[in-house]
């Protein structure tokens, strides 16, 4: 596949697995052989492990949303600028749910084999987001 059916693959694994919240999608645009290398171990491999990320993110954050604002591509890399925001709603690693809203900048590599997505990395401003959410001090 080109860079650019590349791009769009990882496109459509934000817009509609991450912002949609639709499982059924990332059953086609995530590989058996997935692995993120930012998420715990139990949930790094596999189509499940990314099914329950996203499961995990909307319980806490129902308005999760990843606004992307740079997208770039290079062979079977795909790179992805943006801001993560949310309304801490649910609990969030323990966290009761503040109610506060968040907005931090992130970084996403994805690397796509046969069409689809075989491995993630993030760069998050995990911090910034405790700050606003009131769970740390600023």
């Amino acid at each position: 596949m080109s860079a650019e059916e590349n791009k769009a693959v990882v496109l459509r694994m934000i817009e509609e697995g991450w912002n949609g919240h639709n499982l059924d999608d990332i059953d086609e645009v995530v590989s058996s052989e997935y692995f993120n290398h930012t998420a715990v171990p139990e949930h790094q491999h596999g189509i499940a492990g990314a099914k329950h990320i996203v499961n995990w993110l909307v319980a806490a954050f129902p308005d999760t949303h990843f606004d992307i604002e740079d997208a770039i591509a290079d062979g079977d890399m795909v790179a992805v600028r943006g801001t993560a925001s949310g309304t801490h709603e649910g609990e969030f690693m323990g966290i009761s749910p503040t109610g506060k809203h968040f907005a931090v900048q992130h970084v996403h590599w994805f690397r796509v084999a046969s069409g689809k997505v075989v491995e993630h990395w993030a760069v998050r401003n995990d911090l910034g987001m405790m700050q606003q959410l009131g769970v740390m001090p600023s």
